[in-house]
């Protein structure tokens, strides 16, 4: 962003500056606006130097003044009116891809996979994170984690499109709910699907999971196990698994209006979610 401005800003000064030196250039009084007699050439000469001398300072000045509020213009509109101006920067801000994120596919639908070097809050000690995989439609991206969320540190990574849903990845520790899990750990080790569900559905939702789970399965991609469950209210749906010494909680949820237009692309984000 940073450069894209002041480069716009120095071409329009260098502008702004030849057309204020083309349009103060001053004659002076009594003098041929092509030149001098030679009698007065030498008064002239003296004349026009220290009339250029003047205009150049006020060019100049004039030239910062603009310059300045040239500057102030593009700012204020850029916060008061965000429109095209404030694409162009947060283009400069966010020039590239996501990292961790393919290009699209012949159906639209790109791969996240958490980078080997992305930094998470998950406490001192703990062991390289194992990465994790899931699919997503185009103009679906990354949202900043703060950790001042509810999830705390342990929520690793948000993604979200404001007209479909979100995505949240929850990554805990195995060693908070048993230390008798060892540095492997397995979703079975963990507990059978209702057992997590209960446990760590209302970490997700807020609230007692009870009632609410419209559908549980079990599933395993590369010999891993899968638990998918299909809450309802409010509309979510989670898949666990476990592996190295932590539980992944993938959540994938929406309001009302999104889960009934978009439901059959938000279960296919769900459950293309895998720990590789």
């Amino acid at each position: 962003m940073g450069t894209f401005v002041y480069s716009s800003s120095c071409l329009s000064w260098k502008n702004l500056s030849r057309q204020m030196n083309s349009s103060h250039h001053v004659v002076p009084r009594g003098v041929p606006e092509k030149g001098c007699s030679r009698i007065k050439s030498a008064v002239c000469s003296k004349e026009d130097a220290r009339m250029n001398r003047d205009c150049e300072i006020s060019a100049g000045s004039l030239n910062r003044r603009s310059a300045i509020i040239s500057g102030a213009s593009l700012i204020s509109s850029v916060l008061l009116f965000p429109g095209e101006g404030s694409a162009v920067i947060k283009q400069g801000l966010l020039a590239g891809r996501v990292p961790g994120l393919s290009e699209p596919d012949e159906e639209g639908w790109r791969t996240y996979r958490r980078p080997d070097d992305k930094s998470g809050g998950h406490g001192v000690g703990w062991s390289p994170m194992i990465p994790y995989t899931f699919s997503v439609p185009d103009k679906w991206e990354e949202v900043p984690v703060s950790i001042a969320d509810l999830g705390g540190t342990e929520i690793d990574l948000r993604f979200a499109n404001p007209k479909e849903g979100r995505v949240i990845v929850i990554v805990a520790p195995v060693k908070r709910f048993s230390d008798e899990i060892g540095e492997e750990a397995t979703i079975e080790q963990i507990g059978p699907p209702d057992k997590v569900i209960s446990a760590f559905g209302p970490e997700v939702i807020g609230e007692n999971v009870e009632g609410k789970v419209l559908r549980s399965e079990v599933a395993e991609h590369e010999g891993r196990t899968y638990y998918q469950f299909e809450l309802e209210p409010p509309h979510v749906m989670i898949t666990a698994t476990a592996a190295g010494n932590r539980l992944y909680l993938f959540n994938v949820t929406g309001n009302g209006l999104q889960w009934k237009r978009y439901y059959k692309d938000l279960r296919k984000i769900a459950e293309s979610f895998r720990v590789v």
